[in-house]
């Protein structure tokens, strides 16, 4: 199916950008399109304008744990301090899509359009990140846990523009576990997990409607980090709101989140 008529912009700086949305509830950003482009060949997106941010050169660069929204997922890969100082993160991107999808895929295009099946949302949470966005009104930084809403939706206002991603603490004790789609790469269950000194965070995502926080599960492993310890606090995931469909059962999607808990806490702990 074609996508509806629309406008094109390309624009060479986010002020340019903003001024593009300004006005335009329905406009969408466009980075490296794998997310946006589908769906508006479904038709269940049918923006007015598409504003091209592609060739913001300042959206590009990664300086330690800060990362350009424009950063594709292979300049990630390429990155030999993102992969040693999180691992999550490098380990979350090299399970996306293929080598097209890296190419021109960008991680704040992923983070943007929180598709619940992605796997940068995981991540994102389990590292505690924060999202700077800029807009008319000037900038502002949301929490990871605040940033994402409900299924394809954020915590960004029409007329803002994602700008980058700050990672406030280095997380050498992290992994991403996963469970894909056999056909679409997309993540049934995708499990980040990142140990620190007397602090745990997890994360979820596929197996819900949002990229979801595991709260009970950190605060159960408040203590030692230990196998035992990790197994009895896949027991305290709580009540989550499952998604399911033809190929995975809500069901069966609960049992293989407590499954792959279990795996990244043992691998990111070392036990």
């Amino acid at each position: 199916m074609y996508p509806r008529a629309f406008e094109y912009q390309k624009v060479s700086s986010v002020q340019e950008a903003i001024q593009a949305l300004k006005g335009n509830d329905d406009a969408k950003i466009l980075a490296g399109g794998h997310s946006l482009l589908p769906v508006m060949k479904l038709r269940l997106a049918s923006p007015s304008l598409l504003v091209d941010i592609s060739n913001v050169a300042e959206l590009k660069n990664i300086s330690g744990g800060t990362i350009g929204a424009g950063v594709t997922y292979n300049d990630l890969l390429a990155n030999s301090q993102i992969k040693a100082d999180y691992p999550v993160l490098y380990e979350a991107v090299s399970k996306v899509g293929d080598v097209q999808v890296r190419n021109r895929g960008t991680i704040g295009g992923a983070a943007a359009h929180a598709d619940p099946a992605s796997d940068i949302p995981a991540a994102l949470l389990a590292l505690g990140a924060e999202l700077k966005v800029v807009g008319p009104n000037g900038e502002r930084t949301i929490a990871a846990d605040d940033f994402f809403v409900d299924i394809l939706t954020t915590a960004l206002e029409p007329d803002e523009v994602l700008t980058s991603i700050n990672l406030p603490t280095k997380a050498p004790k992290s992994c991403y576990e996963k469970f894909a789609h056999p056909a679409s790469g997309y993540a049934i269950v995708g499990v980040a997990a990142v140990v620190g000194d007397g602090d745990v965070k997890v994360a979820v995502t596929g197996s819900t409607y949002k990229g979801t926080r595991l709260t009970g599960v950190e605060q159960a492993l408040s203590g030692n980090v230990d196998a035992a310890s990790i197994d009895a606090a896949a027991e305290q995931i709580g009540d989550l709101d499952y998604a399911g469909d033809h190929f995975a059962s809500a069901e069966y999607r609960a049992h293989l989140t407590k499954v792959y808990v279990k795996r990244a806490l043992k691998r990111a702990a070392g036990v």
